[in-house]
């Protein structure tokens, strides 16, 4: 099933990169036409430099009694193709083309949830492990996720960060062990800054 749908932004950011093709090729046949007009050797990027290889070109551009905004103009008929903001999903299951699109959507916050998984909580390769080991380390992964997931939602400083700067926030944290005699030990944290002390508000508190 194929499912077409139209977007005004996305026909917008198609419309700039075809805009910012036709000014390549714009300044690639001004560079053009600047050697031609001085009798000089194209630019390198243009020829093909080997020794073994004879190479005869000639070279006219469409520049010479033309303005910059005709060729422009010219450039943007031939990159521009009227499908801008256009885009087709496709799938086995036949649903409605809202589903559809509501599904395409969703798949962002997985692909983040995973990315996360594998970069960030550093899930390594379970495709050699067995199926309990599998299972096991998923388990214990999706549990990191969620208390990172939970840290976000209480803890406002950290709404909208990365996981990574989050792990990174806590990692700094430092407990040194004093030894104070007669079996007592004394516990100096140091190394705080304003991520985590912020999620660790409450403990800090306490002691």
């Amino acid at each position: 099933m194929n499912y077409y749908f139209f977007s005004e932004k996305l026909k917008k950011d198609h419309l700039k990169s075809r805009r910012r093709k036709a000014e390549r090729l714009l300044a690639e046949a001004v560079a053009i036409q600047s050697s031609l007009d001085r009798g000089k050797k194209l630019p390198k990027r243009f020829r093909i430099n080997n020794p073994l290889v004879d190479v005869r070109y000639d070279y006219q551009t469409k520049l010479v009694g033309m303005d910059e905004e005709a060729a422009l103009r010219l450039l943007l008929e031939d990159v521009i193709d009227g499908r801008e903001g256009c885009f087709c999903l496709t799938s086995s299951k036949d649903m409605g083309s809202a589903e559809a699109l509501r599904i395409y959507r969703s798949k962002d916050a997985i692909e983040k949830l995973f990315h996360s998984l594998k970069s960030e909580v550093e899930i390594k390769p379970v495709r050699v492990w067995t199926e309990d080991a599998v299972f096991g380390v998923l388990l214990i992964g999706f549990i990191a996720q969620l208390m990172i997931s939970l840290t976000r939602y209480f803890v406002k400083p950290v709404k909208r960060m990365s996981t990574k700067f989050i792990i990174d926030a806590l990692k700094k944290l430092t407990v040194t062990v004093v030894s104070m005699g007669n079996g007592l030990k004394k516990r100096f944290y140091s190394n705080f800054n304003e991520v985590n002390k912020a999620i660790l508000a409450d403990f800090i508190s306490e002691t």
